[in-house]
């Protein structure tokens, strides 16, 4: 399977529809892209296009019309779309959020001895800032928890960066 190569802004472009779309089942206006991704609407028609021809987006004729992602978008940007995805809950000052998707976490600096950083890759969009407490898990199989401090946001790959302070992965039942 050939990968397509997007561009960062044709990547950002595609994660805010895929996000958007995600909460809602209608088409999504370029406008609401537009104010997502802090572009003009314009700019985003344009990059629609390219995306179009690509086959990673539809667009929708009529009042009620704008852009789809296609299943081809999930796969370029790397989503995978699971029928039911197991929810991961995610809490954020001890709120739970709704409406999000944990894909994925990655620890990225384990062998740092002071830091220890996790990236949270998620679907939907998340109003959080620094400094705020997030806790991610359990997560359906290994039933890990992860808490710490939001160090800071990838907003064109959805990432959220945590300083972990706490990693929380229960033991196995023994065997009896």
């Amino acid at each position: 399977m050939s990968s397509i190569e997007l561009t960062s802004s044709q990547k950002m472009i595609l994660r805010a529809l895929t996000n958007l779309h995600a909460g809602a089942e209608d088409a999504i206006k370029g406008e609401d892209i537009a104010e997502q991704v802090d572009r003009n609407p314009g700019t985003i028609r344009n990059q629609m296009q390219s995306l179009k021809a690509l086959q990673l987006v539809e667009g929708v004729p009529g009042p009620k019309g704008g852009y789809k992602p296609t299943a081809k978008a999930f796969e370029a940007l790397g989503v995978q779309q699971l029928d039911e995805p197991a929810p991961v809950p995610l809490a954020v000052d001890g709120e739970p959020v709704e409406d999000i998707v944990v894909e994925e976490i990655d620890l990225s600096s384990v062998h740092h001895p002071d830091l220890c950083r996790a990236e949270v890759h998620i679907q939907g969009s998340l109003d959080v800032s620094d400094e705020d407490r997030i806790r991610v898990g359990p997560t359906p199989l290994s039933k890990l928890v992860v808490e710490g401090t939001l160090d800071g946001k990838d907003d064109t790959n959805n990432v959220l960066i945590l300083q972990i302070e706490e990693m929380i992965a229960p033991a196995e039942e023994p065997a009896h």
